[in-house]
């Protein structure tokens, strides 16, 4: 662990072993003459009677480190910017420090006073879940502002005395412009998962927010990666922020063995049913389209499998029943695509099934990120055609690592030639796709490149993107029935 000097930048990275040995576990916050000793349990933090009696009930003892760094430093009232792998813990990492924001206040608040800001609504979703776990008997109320869900709802919770909004970047600025909620009185912001909002063509709609919340606030600012675009948004909004890297944000983490089979088309099924009759606990299964998701989701179910399908096309209503029956154990196989499956987060998914190939070695980083949670031991399978040979190999280049490779048990093929055990299995599925007209496959670098992230339809494949363009941007208001 060592602090150093860049720019405007106070920056905490957690190296390895040789790093932690020439330094010892002390940080020194800009601006402050006392050290603060990394926490080791969460009973160390200043935080209400109830917070900690809320922790206790919920399991939570031991931090993870993005939590140890992170907490610390937002407790302390210092802007944060922070890194670290998905599945880590990011999300308490901010929803304890809004909520002791809210124990800290010497006079009662009315009207909103903090807002956290998410990429979807899935993701919205689940950090509500974790506030509201975390919030008992403290008096703090939240709203969810997502797209998707029925606005009077929404507003009816704002008007009941809601402290602390929780939403998406589209729907939230729709609500501001038709005037209706204020923001003047915010003076705690976060932005979770901030790349992702910036590749979704949100940063309009984010630079609008911002400049209707009062510019004295505490901002905290967490993100995959720091990418131009993301260092823009850091330089200009965020007030000499301590920087904090946990991990390698460029690779997945170590927990998860990344596998990889050749295998053509028409055996991908009969592959799948292999691993799922010899390899125990709950499958994350990620297809192109939707289509395929659906079509995937179904020839499953008809093979005798419990699953079920989530994508963007699905309502609300369907995609948190799917989320909650895979939760449950209801089901045993979830199908997803990429742009869904960002806010899915659920402890104890073994495995993670890569059937068609991310269109962006990212995109691979965020399927595996699904497995090997909260420190638990996770697979990720990839499926690759010969024809997808070298998309494997600049997945491999991308991530500086090298995926094992297996080969296909006899079994496989047997399965693939064996007819369903319910009526109506879609047989085009076990056919190729159609080969899609001029289309470029991805190019890989350290994940500079602009991305498109819509879910094109089996009819018109995935659009082709030319390398360096940038990503198509939305104009910041949630259309009803937007995912977002």
């Amino acid at each position: 662990m060592l602090w150093r000097k860049n720019g405007n930048y106070a920056i905490l990275e957690v190296g390895r072993s040789s790093v932690t040995k020439l330094f010892p576990p002390l940080v020194v916050f800009p601006g402050s003459s006392l050290p603060h000793n990394l926490m080791n349990d969460f009973s160390e933090l200043s935080l209400s009677s109830q917070l900690k009696s809320n922790l206790l009930k919920n399991g939570l003892v031991t931090p993870t480190p993005v939590q140890a760094e992170a907490i610390p430093v937002a407790l302390a009232g210092h802007d944060l910017v922070a890194t670290a792998q998905t599945g880590t813990g990011k999300t308490l990492a901010f929803v304890l420090p809004v909520l002791q924001s809210f124990a800290a206040q010497t006079t009662p608040t009315s009207g909103i006073t903090a807002i956290i800001l998410s990429p979807t609504r899935e993701l919205a979703i689940q950090i509500q879940e974790t506030f509201s776990k975390l919030a008992v008997n403290t008096g703090v109320r939240s709203a969810l502002v997502v797209g998707g869900l029925n606005e009077q709802r929404q507003l009816q919770a704002i008007r009941a005395g809601a402290q602390l909004l929780i939403a998406t970047p589209g729907r939230l600025l729709d609500f501001v412009g038709r005037k209706l909620l204020k923001l003047s009185g915010v003076r705690f912001l976060v932005l979770d998962e901030a790349d992702r909002m910036l590749d979704m063509g949100f940063l309009p709609a984010i630079e609008k927010i911002i400049a209707a919340i009062p510019a004295e606030r505490q901002t905290l600012f967490f993100s995959a990666t720091i990418e131009s675009s993301v260092a823009h948004v850091i330089e200009k909004h965020l007030k000499k922020p301590v920087r904090i890297s946990i991990g390698n944000t460029t690779k997945p983490i170590e927990q998860v063995s990344l596998h990889v089979y050749e295998v053509e088309h028409n055996h991908k099924m009969g592959l799948l049913r292999h691993m799922l009759n010899t390899e125990t606990g709950p499958f994350l299964v990620f297809a192109r389209t939707k289509h395929g998701t659906d079509k995937l989701a179904r020839n499953l179910t008809r093979y005798g499998v419990k699953a079920t399908g989530i994508h963007g096309n699905r309502t609300q209503n369907q995609r948190n029943q799917a989320l909650r029956g895979f939760r449950e154990g209801n089901y045993r196989v979830l199908v997803a695509t990429d742009v869904a499956a960002r806010g899915i987060h659920v402890d104890g998914i073994e495995h993670v099934v890569n059937y068609d190939l991310p269109q962006v070695p990212e995109d691979f980083i965020h399927r595996v990120g699904r497995t090997g949670r909260a420190g638990a031991l996770g697979v990720a399978w990839t499926f690759g055609t010969r024809s997808e040979r070298g998309d494997v190999r600049k997945i491999e280049k991308a991530l500086n690592t090298k995926l094992v490779r297996y080969s296909v048990p006899p079994e496989a093929a047997k399965l693939s030639e064996e007819p369903p055990t319910h009526p109506g299995f879609d047989a085009d599925e076990q056919r190729a796709p159609t080969p899609r007209p001029n289309a470029q496959p991805f190019k890989a670098n350290r994940f500079g490149q602009s991305r498109h992230h819509s879910e094109p339809s089996r009819s018109s494949g995935p659009r082709p993107r030319k390398f360096g363009a940038s990503a198509p941007a939305r104009h910041g208001v949630a259309r009803k029935g937007s995912n977002h």
